[in-house]
């Protein structure tokens, strides 16, 4: 099959753009019990046990009560067993699941074609970026805060939540109250982007001043949902959001061209979630010419993720066991419950006649480094994997400037990041969706209440710019991997079916996707 018949395979129907990648954003936590139950005496608290009447408008802003908490109306959970509940079959991604899974299991079985495939040249067209502000390493001047603004109302809103934000940062509580009582006034979870945003950033807010962060983040994650819910919320994340999807598909297009000639492959994967990342390139693998290469497969996933997925590693090693019989190729399975910074050489079981494959999915970002801990788990992990010796090591990071960044700057970068990220949801969910207002509470609002409310070893949503993991992995001993260009190519067609808004840049080897000109995701292979 040659480069055109495979873009137009399964491909005609252009709103409909299924993919079939599922895996969750990891869970870190400092401690492996059950989170404790927290009241706050703020009415405004993401926990209050208030209550309003059902009767609202998705026009309306918000009242007092919290978004977050989840006796209030608008915190509506799904309800349904499988991974997309019958009741929630939105057309972007029910009618041509299969075909894009056939599309993608084509691509990777050309990549293990025994002959180099004629590659694409990439794409000339390098789209332009505008550096926002937000990645400077300074805090914003008072004059940021008080210049003039266009009153479009998006802009208002953005003012005030950074003059909130100011306000807390300089101590001037009284200030900072009135103005919470103003912006909730302005913002709301069935709104436009930014107001969405806005909601969820003001509780942030909220729980810093009360230093109630960790505990919200804490109930978030692990109160609810839980199990088959979670799963259900985090699937229509990914079917919604292709930067988050293809960036698993240019890892995995790395990794197939990687092992093209081996016979045996060892697999780590340090965040597995439900190991369905791997399920297009082991069909792939088993259709190989000459027969199918021996596979092993390490799946790390922390105690509190296995937790809230209900069976956990052992649902993954029956999934992947079911392919084994089903495509007839040999695979073995062992899945490790412990957190990525405790793994050791010793609990991998490497051998020299494998060809060894690492892959770091939205993962790394959670492990603690030099600012956090004198210890460095973050640098100590790269530094450990690279001792393995692996053929190439894939990681998919969002790319964003929140680890040690000056809390004013990170507030506005927060601000920024998700508007953009709310904004592209609005394409394929509509605002007063049920889905939407889950997905982003279950899966997006507990990340910025922990970046905005949390500091020190609490913090643990500490994203990195991709040049700041380049030397980070560098001094590792690593070196870029290019990322294969036909993978890419299909890509940035593939985008262009949900959106022209969405973003291709292949820089130095890695590849950024991202909306209009800001960048979301980064995907990159090193060795």
């Amino acid at each position: 099959m040659d480069y055109q018949q495979l873009l137009n395979h399964g491909l005609s129907n252009q709103s409909s753009l299924p993919y079939n990648f599922s895996p969750t954003i990891p869970i870190y936590s400092t401690s492996n019990s059950a989170p404790k139950s927290f009241h706050s005496n703020s009415s405004y608290s993401p926990l209050s046990s208030e209550t309003l009447s059902n009767n609202y408008s998705p026009n309306e802003p918000t009242s007092s009560l919290s978004p977050l908490e989840s006796n209030s109306p608008q915190f509506v959970p799904l309800t349904g067993s499988g991974f997309i509940p019958p009741q929630i079959q939105p057309d972007f991604y029910s009618h041509s699941r299969q075909n894009m899974h056939q599309t993608l299991q084509q691509i990777e079985t050309v990549l293990m074609a025994p002959d180099p495939f004629g590659e694409t040249e990439p794409d000339s067209r390098d789209v332009k970026r505008v550096r926002i502000q937000t990645t400077i390493q300074n805090p914003l001047p008072v004059s940021y805060i008080n210049r003039p603004i266009k009153q479009e109302p998006q802009n208002i809103v953005k003012h005030m939540l950074i003059k909130c934000a100011e306000s807390l940062n300089e101590g001037n509580i009284d200030e900072f109250r009135v103005l919470e009582q103003d912006v909730r006034k302005l913002v709301s979870i069935t709104g436009e982007p930014v107001r969405r945003v806005g909601a969820y950033l003001l509780e942030g807010l909220v729980a810093r001043y009360e230093k109630s962060g960790t505990n919200i983040y804490r109930a978030l994650k692990c109160k609810e949902p839980e199990s088959n819910e979670l799963l259900s919320y985090m699937r229509i994340l990914y079917d919604i959001c292709p930067y988050l999807k293809f960036g698993y598909m240019a890892a995995n297009g790395a990794i197939a061209e990687s092992v093209r000639a081996e016979n045996r492959i060892h697999i780590i994967d340090f965040q597995i979630a439900q190991g369905t990342q791997w399920v297009t390139l082991i069909q792939a693998l088993a259709a190989r010419p000459g027969g199918p290469p021996c596979v092993r497969i390490t799946g790390i996933d922390d105690p509190v993720s296995e937790f809230a997925r209900g069976d956990g590693l052992q649902s993954v090693g029956k999934m992947l066991g079911e392919m084994s019989k089903k495509f007839n190729i040999p695979l073995e399975f062992n899945g490790l419950s412990v957190y990525a910074s405790q793994v050791s050489k010793e609990m991998l079981d490497v051998r020299e006649n494998e060809a060894l494959v690492v892959n770091f999915s939205l993962l790394l970002h959670h492990t603690p480094d030099e600012s956090v801990d004198l210890e460095n788990p973050r640098d100590g992990l790269l530094r450990m994997v690279r001792g393995l010796n692996p053929k190439v090591m894939t990681i998919v990071e969002q790319e964003s400037n929140t680890n040690t960044t000056p809390f004013l700057t990170r507030f506005v970068e927060t601000l920024d990041y998700y508007s953009a990220m709310f904004e592209s949801i609005d394409v394929t969910l509509p605002r007063d969706k049920r889905e939407r207002i889950n997905v982003e509470q279950h899966c997006l609002a507990r990340d910025i209440v922990n970046i905005i409310a949390c500091e020190g070893k609490e913090r643990v949503e500490r994203h990195e710019l991709l040049g700041k993991w380049r030397s980070r992995l560098s001094m590792a001993g690593f070196k870029p991997y290019p990322l294969s260009s036909y993978v890419n190519s299909v890509i940035r067609k593939l985008l262009g079916f949900y959106s022209e808004k969405y973003t291709l840049v292949e820089r130095d080897g890695a590849l950024l996707l991202g909306w209009k000109n800001r960048n979301l995701i980064s995907a990159s292979a090193w060795h």
